[in-house]
């Protein structure tokens, strides 16, 4: 069967279950609700990491209008940045006696796995890019992967935080240096002379080249950060998941203590920071323990 027909008949299906959710959503008996609008992106602001993120709390009934907007925020709008995704971090408590929101949020997440594992079959990326946007033009592809979260038991508190998140790239040394020999050959990527440039990534190379053969690397590359929802029940009985979605607490309990997300402040130490000593600064490469 043709691959564009199954990947829309599994994004139509994804959505009709987005559609009945905001509507059920919409009628839900709602205890509160709480949004936190972040800053937009445009193209030009797609490749700078802001040290800075102010947060707007809404409440009430526009919060809710946004928390049910940002599940179907799936499409590209026009001058908006298609590569740094909108996030919408929040939070609604609502009583769901029957669990018709619970499996809902069930079966949401169950269209979603199987729409990435669609997505994910077709082996070449081209031909994945091609594929989704014939099928569904102007889809953001991975807002249609994001998992709703949900917590139906009673923890003692949920509160939001930001994560600095890395991407990860393990390599050999052959595949370091040979990195490394790709980036003498550019021309002034910064604002050095070339003949200074060139001796640094000679410095560089030297570095790498003193350890054994068999060594592991490591390129730990800091993402932007995002907000996160920190779930804890006890003390030793916790855990997070992404805020990048509005986090739905069913049926909660009266005692719940609720946080907000704060603004962003790169200059602030986060006491769960690690301390990094990179073989290659530029590029994030460590030895690998």
């Amino acid at each position: 069967m043709n691959i564009n027909f199954l990947i829309k008949a599994q994004f139509d299906l994804l959505l009709n279950h987005l559609e009945l959710f905001s509507k059920e959503l919409e009628s839900a008996t709602i205890i509160s609700a709480n949004y936190y609008s972040l800053p937009a992106y445009d193209k030009e602001q797609e490749h700078t990491a802001p040290d800075k993120i102010i947060v707007n709390e809404i409440t009430g009934d526009e919060a809710l209008k946004k928390i049910i907007f940002s599940f179907n925020d799936l499409f590209l709008e026009s001058g908006k940045s298609g590569k740094v995704l909108a996030r919408h971090p929040g939070i609604v408590l609502v009583e769901d006696k029957f669990k018709h929101l619970q499996n809902r949020i069930n079966s949401i997440n169950i269209e979603k796995s199987k729409f990435k594992e669609l997505i994910l079959s077709i082996p070449n990326n081209d031909a994945r890019f091609e594929a989704v946007h014939s099928a569904v033009p102007n889809l953001i592809t991975l807002a249609a992967y994001r998992k709703i979260h949900c917590e139906s038991d009673s923890p003692f508190s949920v509160r939001f935080s930001w994560m600095k998140k890395h991407a990860t790239k393990t390599l050999t040394k052959d595949a370091a240096l040979e990195m490394l020999d790709r980036s003498s050959k550019y021309s002034n990527p910064r604002a050095i002379d070339q003949d200074s440039w060139l001796k640094a990534v000679e410095t560089e190379k030297l570095r790498v080249q003193s350890l054994q053969s068999d060594s592991k690397l490591r390129i730990r590359r800091p993402t932007r950060v995002t907000p996160e929802v920190n779930i804890r029940f006890t003390a030793t009985n916790r855990y997070h998941v992404s805020g990048a979605l509005p986090f739905i607490m069913l049926n909660p309990s009266k005692k719940l203590k609720v946080g907000s997300l704060p603004d962003y402040d790169a200059s602030v130490s986060d006491p769960r920071k690690r301390e990094y000593n990179f073989l290659v600064d530029r590029i994030y490469l460590e030895k690998k323990e």
